[in-house]
């Protein structure tokens, strides 16, 4: 038995190191495509105009002495053995982070939070970091609690002052915009930066003219290849990157040992001393060309969610960072005995490689580069979809890539506007120069971000004391404040692309939070008292039919004024004979509300709030749909399913002795009680392959019982389970659910229109305007689920904010 056990345990370890190495194969495609690519530019860029390499070598020195450290301080000590750990539940990002603090502290912005929220298994989930931090922080509180003063009081001061918690989301939101703006200029330098080796086999006013329409063309066609996924580009990228990072290597130890073998005295931070020291300014300017080698280690974090920690470290640790450190050490070697050229790309990357290595260096080149423009491209895509999650980014269509991978997504929208501006700023720039002084800026200033979020996240979720915090954002925070204001410098130089592309996309992005707060801020002001519904009777004033009839919502508790413009309503357009069928109301009603919760996962049987509205004769229910900001909704018909099985669980737990499993209750001012409700308390359900379609509208109006105008795709009947204990209520809402389901659902839906209250100031009727025109013409659906077009009612409603 012992040896079955421990067949069965060393069976699932190599399993499990199969699937990491497989991870991190994938991920030299994906993740580190543009990190390895950095020694196509960075000396180049640094060597344009603000320093100049003489014969005392004290610059080349210094410049690889920079950026091996750069590289060991930032990718590998920061990210790696840092930043990585700091994953939210498994995915990484700017968004991540300010995730993470939203659920340690009240700084969130998502209007419709519930207590209930806090119990789900993903919101308690905590880096083992988190877990020795609170064991130490309980350990100390016999002693006073001393510990854990200092995470209490920096969460007491961020839900006391309004102003920090908007100062919070608007720097995550800037990390967000830098994000996007740096998918814009790196796959251009990238692209551009490989077919520059052309240089060095044609004239150069020849050259300029091939560079850029082979660069646009190589660019289209990286784009088109987004849409079959990051699982496929991974496997067909990664032998491109391994391919280059060995290339690079190869030439860098040959560069070593037959042109300088004393390089690594440079690995001495004594050279970056001695480089300031001389160049002075323009050696400070420099740094913004130095930065560059540094250019996609934040993807490592942003596309964590495509893979896991572990084979992304392993990846770097062992493949990427030596090969990296090899290369530029050969640059170095071979630049220090080369002080002399006749053309004007002396300093480019293609002149430390033998001559007869040149064309297949080149090839490979330009495919690399193409691979490092898909990391960048990738963790943009991850990045808005947490946005528009959380309720910070328009709605975009987006597409789940691949099935075992939740991660992985693809955004049409969002692809081919990178793909319009990354061609733009090819072809306006046409240099390396401007490319890497926008790009630098952009990189470095996700980087900030980060620094400064993480910097909280080590007080208020690993519960670490102040000291080591400000230890933290001081250690990092001043060498990237050194490589930004180096960056900024260069503002009229490129570096204002941007500043501008990020500032656009910060406008939509607080405009459309803010439009999302204002409509909900309206809906709870203008709900309706159950008191209002109780008063109307069993019936409504209205025929009851069969069918379920789901009325979404925005709202946690409380009836939606959509629905008592709807009933009010209706009586005049049934005396109007416009629509004469919507004068009736279902048998059943449920107000779905379908929220997401700052997580990435939810589990399926934590995913159900169900509760009742009113009396049990009433058949009202209320349910709440949760969803983490990396979850995959189901389409209409799965959906339609657990649905009716959560409420039928919830009937059948609310009517026994037992306990709903994983009970979670929350007590309104209305006195009603939701529940968590795991699925698979559910009724009995056999699928039949009957289309049934709807009844013609002449034969309709003249019988009380009628079956609703319903265009049901796929009928699943459902089957009271054989239970003698059962009580006798129970049964009879049970049957009425299951006959409600049986004739079919429909949906009715609010169709706000958003306008400003008279005397409102400008700033606010000009913001609301525009997320007006925003939502309209978001290609992305207006609700969470799909709806059968068939089965669907809109109420258009005005909304003065």
């Amino acid at each position: 038995m012992d040896l079955e056990g421990g067949t069965h345990l060393n069976t699932f370890k190599r399993e499990s190191w199969r699937t990491v190495l497989t991870l991190a194969y994938q991920s030299l495609g994906v993740v580190y495509g543009d990190l390895s690519t950095s020694p196509l530019y960075v000396y180049k860029s640094t060597f344009a105009e603000d320093i100049k390499h003489s014969e005392t070598n004290e610059e080349i020195y210094g410049v690889f002495s920079f950026v091996f450290w750069t590289l060991t301080l930032i990718p590998l000590l920061k990210y790696v053995f840092i930043v990585l750990r700091a994953n939210d539940n498994g995915e990484g990002g700017t968004f991540a982070l300010y995730s993470l603090l939203c659920r340690h502290a009240r700084v969130g912005f998502l209007p419709n939070g519930q207590l209930a929220d806090e119990e789900l298994s993903a919101y308690k989930k905590t880096d083992s970091l988190s877990r020795s931090g609170e064991e130490s922080i309980d350990g100390g509180a016999g002693s006073g609690g001393r510990p854990a003063a200092a995470p209490l009081k920096v969460k007491r001061l961020l839900e006391k002052h309004q102003v920090l918690q908007r100062l919070l989301l608007i720097l995550a939101l800037i990390g967000t915009c830098m994000v996007i703006g740096d998918g814009v200029f790196t796959p251009a330098l990238s692209v551009f930066s490989a077919i520059s080796g052309l240089e060095l086999s044609m004239a150069k006013e020849h050259h300029k003219y091939v560079e850029v329409p082979i660069a646009c063309v190589i660019l289209i066609c990286l784009f088109a290849l987004q849409h079959f996924g990051t699982h496929r580009v991974g496997f067909l990228f990664a032998p491109i990157v391994i391919t280059w990072l060995l290339s690079i290597s190869m030439i860098g130890i040959y560069n070593i040992f037959y042109w300088n073998p004393k390089i690594y005295q440079a690995l001495s931070p004594y050279y970056m001393y001695k480089f300031l020291k001389k160049t002075q300014k323009g050696g400070w300017m420099s740094l913004g060309g130095i930065l560059l080698c540094i250019t996609g280690s934040e993807a490592m974090f942003a596309d964590l969610g495509h893979f896991s920690q572990f084979s992304i470290n392993i990846a770097f640790t062992f493949v990427v960072y030596p090969s990296l450190i090899l290369a530029y050490m050969g640059q170095a070697a071979h630049l220090s005995q080369h002080h002399f050229n006749e053309n004007d790309y002396r300093i480019g990357f293609y002149v430390s490689v033998p001559e007869k290595l040149r064309w297949p260096v080149l090839g490979i080149a330009i495919l690399a580069a193409v691979v490092g423009s898909q990391a960048v491209i990738t963790g943009t895509f991850s990045i808005i979809k947490q946005c528009s999650a959380l309720g910070c980014f328009p709605r975009v269509k987006i597409i789940h890539t691949s099935p075992k991978f939740y991660g992985q997504v693809y955004i049409p929208d969002i692809n081919w506007i990178l793909m319009i501006l990354c061609l733009a700023i090819t072809i306006g720039f046409r240099d390396t120069k401007r490319m890497g002084n926008a790009s630098g800026l952009a990189v470095i200033t996700v980087m900030l971000v980060t620094t400064c979020l993480m910097s909280l996240v080590i007080v208020l979720c690993w519960r670490r004391s102040i000291f080591l915090a400000l230890c933290f954002i001081f250690f990092f925070g001043s060498i990237e404040a050194l490589y930004f204001s180096a960056s900024l410098i260069k503002f009229l130089e490129g570096a204002w692309v941007p500043v501008i592309l990020s500032f656009v996309f910060m406008i939509i992005m607080y405009v459309w939070h803010y439009g999302t707060l204002k409509k909900y801020e309206f809906d709870v002001q203008n709900k309706i008292s159950i008191n209002w519904l109780l008063s109307l009777g069993p019936t409504l004033g209205l025929v009851r039919v069969r069918g379920v009839g789901l009325i979404h919502t925005e709202l946690v508790s409380g009836i939606p004024a959509i629905f008592s413009h709807f009933v009010t309503n209706l009586p005049a357009f049934h005396e109007a004979s416009l629509f004469p069928f919507i004068s009736l109301m279902h048998q059943v009603v449920v107000f779905l509300c379908i929220k997401s919760v700052p997580v990435p996962h939810v589990q399926p049987e934590e995913r159900f709030l169900v509760g009742r509205i009113g009396p049990k004769e009433y058949r009202f229910y209320r349910c709440i749909a949760r969803y983490g900001y990396h979850d995959i909704h189901k389409d209409d018909i799965e959906f339609e399913k657990d649905l009716m099985c959560s409420i039928a669980a919830f009937i059948q737990s609310n009517g026994s002795s037992t306990e709903i499993n994983n009970l979670s209750e929350e007590s309104s001012k209305e006195d009603e009680k939701m529940a968590v409700v795991g699925i698979r308390h559910c009724l009995r359900e056999v699928e039949e392959n009957v289309e049934h379609e709807s009844e013609n509208s002449d034969d309709f109006p003249k019988h009380r019982e009628i079956q609703s105008p319903i265009m049901v795709r796929k009928k699943v009947r459902f089957v009271l389970p054989e239970s003698p204990k059962m009580d006798t209520t129970v049964r009879d809402e049970l049957r009425d659910l299951m006959e409600a389901r049986e004739s079919g659902l429909a949906f009715i839906l609010g169709n706000s229109y958003m306008k400003a209250k008279g005397g409102s100031s400008f700033l606010k009727k000009l913001a609301l305007n525009l997320y007006d025109f925003l939502r309209r013409n978001s290609r992305g659906p207006s609700y969470a689920v799909s709806i059968p077009h068939a089965s669907t009612l809109e109420v258009g409603m005005n909304y003065l904010v």
